[in-house]
């Protein structure tokens, strides 16, 4: 059984569909990517999986759950948890209270330390910056406070949007590496990508989204090794 089941999705905003026909599952315990170029409907994607755009057509499963009609933040208590693109901490929060933010559903104070302590055994850099601004810190760093800010809600999902943006080659390298090691905890990955190259080394199925629809599909090895996959990513 797949964690998360998109069934025929359409929609879009206006009268325009942005999504057609799309069909993608996650299985649970994975890393399932999803590939595209700027405008392929990537963030109508996720849009539509955290309730923000609704399905016009098809249907969203989650856990065999209809997630159609879910408020947001019922559907982030469920489980699901995403990493926006470009970082986006709060520059003027010290790291710490950046952090605590992921987790304010959980009234529990001890739960939440709890979770801390866990992030900081992933990211020991962010532990030992604490107490630093946010908005001080590089921008691979600041990829750091995103990701852990995701997992302080004990996500069983967790969705990752564009996590080398802007990122120098060595951060990204070191993001897929975490984001890899976060599967290794059991948490499930949809990772939402324009790098192909590294995140088909990290992923164990894939989807090419182009103009809305799903184009190619397949294990991370095949993706890498098919001809059209190459011809658009590897140049």
């Amino acid at each position: 059984m797949s964690a998360l089941s998109v069934q025929g999705l359409s929609t879009g905003y206006d009268k325009v569909n942005v999504l057609h026909d799309v069909s993608i599952e996650v299985a649970p315990g994975k890393i399932t990517c999803i590939l595209g170029a700027n405008g392929a409907g990537k963030s109508t994607l996720i849009r539509a999986i955290l309730g923000l755009t609704p399905p016009r057509q098809g249907r969203i499963l989650w856990d065999g759950r209809d997630l159609a009609g879910e408020k947001t933040h019922r559907i982030v208590a469920s489980g699901i948890s995403c990493i926006p693109e470009g970082r986006k901490v709060f520059p003027r929060m010290t790291v710490a209270d950046n952090l605590a933010l992921g987790a304010y559903l959980e009234k529990d104070a001890a739960v939440v330390r709890r979770r801390l302590e866990k992030v900081y055994a992933v990211f020991p850099r962010l532990q030992e910056r604490a107490e630093q601004l946010a908005g001080t810190m590089s921008g691979g760093e600041q990829a750091m406070v995103s990701i852990g800010r995701g997992l302080m809600a004990e996500p069983k999902l967790l969705v990752i949007d564009e996590p080398s943006l802007g990122l120098s080659p060595l951060y990204v390298k070191e993001n897929f590496n975490v984001i890899q090691q976060i599967n290794t905890l059991g948490i499930t990955v949809l990772l939402v990508e324009q790098n192909a190259r590294q995140t088909l080394a990290i992923s164990h199925h894939g989807y090419v989204l182009s103009q809305g629809r799903v184009v190619a599909e397949g294990s991370a090895a095949a993706l890498a090794a098919n001809d059209e996959v190459k011809a658009a990513y590897f140049g």
